[in-house]
């Protein structure tokens, strides 16, 4: 039996965290590609990325295979700029990280031909999976857009303190783009009623201020992003509790893609298969499996056939079917679990290619992916999150009546 009293804890990673400077610059490549292929007529089901970044003291390196309709030389000169473009965007103009100095080395290369004889259609064979591996997605009842409350709360603190930074007015104009968040939520009879522990790590530009100056300035959005009534007099804050945080991001720590898939996920409340996401096109059945588990778990909750709902889908390399579907709803179901499985797999096509068309994945959708998490995010009118929609429901309801 599940429990029902207890506490459970998420953190978060800002955009300019190092690693998701990293992710970041990683997706923001593969929106270059699929940009330039549409500009050149190639079809983007022909688009391949596996971009990997690492970041440092004033040194990015972006490494990985691709097929791309540029040439080597504009390629290269496109990628850097669009790495640049992207830590602009994050905030990063310190002596030891900023977008105009920093030095970008780009070692990408053309896809593996024994990988890609994989994975491409043929007039013999269906498109193959990128790679082989498990993928899980999961929804349930504890906000408004289906996710566990500590990972999604500890994505907006850091979203509306970053959109505060980046106004250049008020307090917040004084915190720099590095920060780190984790909520301990209180649950009783499952259900998360408040807050114990709050820990925020934020850089700061201002040399002077205290850990007591930062907790001042961050205090008011963080009350304003929970619920109310969940922080109480007896919520503990720890708020830059190591003291001083001014040297941060890549020249503080260095960072690498795919190194927060917990924060890109579910915050430990679900399974995860270990694929990141971020870099790699939608082929890549590590992102666009994990997306489609998503949309099916969303819409099951949705459709309200259960309270919470993991899925499992698993596949190999070059096959395209999936190997397998797995339903958990954890006793709050209201159907039966395999033939829920039945119904999912009448209601989409959960083929590489078959996922990419119905969720619309062959764009440049991807950049926005890489800070505040993959899920739990608002579908947008040009495709981006589309996993997040619950369009679904309907035709889930249909298959099990019928």
């Amino acid at each position: 039996m599940a429990r029902s009293n207890y506490l459970f804890t998420s953190e978060s990673v800002s955009e300019g965290h190092p690693d998701k400077v990293c992710d970041r610059i990683s997706d923001e490549v593969v929106d270059l590609f699929f940009k330039e292929a549409a500009k050149s007529g190639m079809a983007a089901s022909e688009v391949r990325v596996a971009c990997e970044t690492l970041a440092t003291t004033n040194r990015v390196v972006i490494a990985g295979e691709v097929r791309t309709s540029l040439s080597e030389k504009d390629m290269k000169s496109k990628v850097k700029s669009a790495a640049r473009r992207a830590i602009k965007a994050i905030g990063y103009e310190q002596s030891g990280f900023h977008w105009k100095t920093v030095k970008i080395d780009v070692l990408l290369h053309s896809q593996s031909a024994d990988i890609a004889v994989g994975v491409d259609s043929t007039s013999n064979k269906e498109e193959g999976a990128g790679d082989q591996g498990i993928m899980f997605g999961y929804a349930c009842r504890e906000t408004p857009e289906l996710m566990p409350a500590p990972v999604y709360y500890a994505h907006q603190i850091l979203e509306v303190l970053a959109v505060a930074r980046k106004s250049g007015e008020g307090p917040a104009a004084k915190l720099g783009p590095d920060a780190k968040s984790q909520i301990t939520i209180r649950y009783e009879d499952g259900k998360p009623v408040g807050v114990t522990q709050i820990v925020l790590s934020t850089q700061h530009l201002d040399e002077k201020l205290s850990s007591k100056d930062v907790h001042n300035i961050v205090e008011p959005y963080i009350r304003a992003t929970l619920p109310d009534g969940w922080i109480s007099k007896d919520t503990v804050w720890h708020v830059n509790p190591t003291g001083k945080f001014v040297i941060g991001g890549p020249d503080g720590d260095a960072g690498l893609t795919g190194r927060k898939i917990i924060v890109d996920t579910y915050g430990g409340a679900a399974p995860h298969g270990g694929g990141a996401f971020s870099g790699k096109d939608p082929t890549k059945v590590d992102r666009s499996a994990a997306y489609a588990a998503r949309y099916l778990a969303k819409n099951v909750v949705a459709a309200k056939l259960a309270e919470r709902c993991t899925i499992q889908l698993s596949y190999a390399i070059g096959v395209a079917k999936p190997l397998s579907i797995y339903v958990d709803m954890h006793g709050t179901g209201k159907v039966d679990e395999a033939k829920l499985e039945a119904a999912l797999l009448q209601v989409m096509d959960l083929t590489p290619s078959g996922i990419r068309n119905h969720l619309g994945l062959n764009k440049a959708i991807y950049a926005r992916t890489a800070a505040y998490g993959h899920f739990g995010r608002k579908a947008s009118r040009d495709g981006g999150f589309s996993w997040e929609k619950t369009d679904l429901a309907p035709a889930i309801k249909a298959a099990l009546a019928a």
